[in-house]
């Protein structure tokens, strides 16, 4: 069960865009004023329980963005229901990652052994600059990347031969080393191991015991008819290895779709500016123009004004949802010519006067 029912910006006194240091910060404040050691108040415990619960779901960004969007019924449905007691928030910030350093560093608390567990690798992006032909057909490519990668001489372990590591001689297992200092004992990470509780007493040569090691490969995708401005496409496992036998992290490419000297995108349709004379505007007419796919031919409406539209149908971009393709819209302007032949001025007058007869 939750143990408070408030938001849990209020708790920490912080605004909804609050960063994770921010966020620190405020907690840091909280967690010295109200830690149970250090406060004997009755209602000082479950004032630190509220602030760590608050703490642990805005500092993770997956716990936060379900809280921003669904409160804590929509936490509770992702099973986080809160900390039951004291000792189960210094277990949960024991594996916290970046806050529970912070709590370690507050309280001196390193709980249980740490060990090298396997973490996922690192996600990596790649950025493409298409143009708008390529996103309209689509495209076949290769991209270049440079990762780290397991070590095929250690396996991963980072031990020469494949040897496993054993327990840190310094910090007995914990990562990290306390120095007490008045009421609090101090912790900061173990620099024999750093932080991983493990050590590498013979290292593999190939990767000096870190159990991965750079590499570059080659690796093909595709990007799909219609991709727009933005779209990324993720390839799975193409990142980097995770470190200690960790699973590997993806690879995404971002689409980056270049301005076109004709035509402009509005989602899947695309914008041709068309000048036409006042005459054509008046009378109407055939024409053909370009589109992404090749010529097409409209019909201007008789009577057609500056800014009107015509639209040339699926000759647009290709959906990338649903199929089929968009318009190709051709937006009319009306020119006006600054110079005429002498038989232009004399059609004009004729013109002019006959506007003048409809008027009188």
């Amino acid at each position: 069960m939750m143990t408070t029912d408030r938001d849990y910006y209020e708790v920490l006194d912080v605004g909804r865009g609050a960063s994770v240091d921010e966020i620190k910060k405020a907690y840091r404040r909280l967690a010295l004023q109200y830690h149970p050691d250090r406060n004997p108040d009755p209602e000082a415990v479950e004032k630190f329980k509220e602030a760590s619960e608050a703490a642990e779901v805005l500092t993770d960004p997956d716990k936060r963005a379900i809280y921003d969007a669904y409160g804590h019924a929509g936490l509770q449905g992702h099973g986080f229901t809160g900390f039951a007691d004291i000792e189960d928030i210094f277990r949960g910030f024991s594996t916290s990652g970046v806050f529970g350093d912070l709590f370690a560093d507050l309280f001196g608390f390193t709980g249980a052994r740490r060990g090298r567990r396997p973490k996922r690798g690192s996600d990596l992006v790649y950025r493409r600059h298409i143009t708008l032909e390529e996103a309209a057909y689509g495209l076949e490519d290769t991209v270049e990347v440079e990762r780290l990668a397991v070590c095929e001489a250690c396996g991963g372990t980072g031990g020469r031969d494949g040897a496993h590591p054993v327990t840190c001689p310094t910090c007995g297992g914990t990562g990290r080393v306390a120095t007490h200092r008045g009421f609090f004992s101090l912790a900061t990470t173990c620099l024999n191991c750093g932080g991983t509780g493990e050590s590498v007493d013979d290292p593999c040569p190939e990767c000096n015991g870190e159990g991965r090691r750079p590499e570059t490969v080659s690796i093909s995708y595709k990007i799909p008819p219609g991709a727009d401005d933005g779209v990324r496409i993720r390839l799975t496992g193409e990142g980097e290895a995770g470190p200690w036998g960790g699973p590997p992290g993806d690879l995404y490419v971002q689409v980056a779709v270049e301005q076109h000297p004709l035509f402009k995108r509005h989602g899947d349709d695309t914008i041709y500016d068309l000048g036409v004379s006042p005459a054509a505007a008046a009378l109407g007419r055939k024409t053909t123009v370009p589109t992404i796919w090749g010529e097409t031919e409209i019909k201007i409406p008789a009577g057609s004004q500056h800014g009107d539209t015509v639209k040339a149908r699926g000759e647009g971009m290709p959906r990338l949802r649903g199929g089929g393709r968009g318009d190709h819209v051709v937006r009319l302007s009306v020119i006006v010519p600054r110079k005429l032949s002498k038989r232009e001025k004399e059609l004009y007058k004729k013109l002019d006067e006959l506007e003048e007869d409809k008027s009188g």
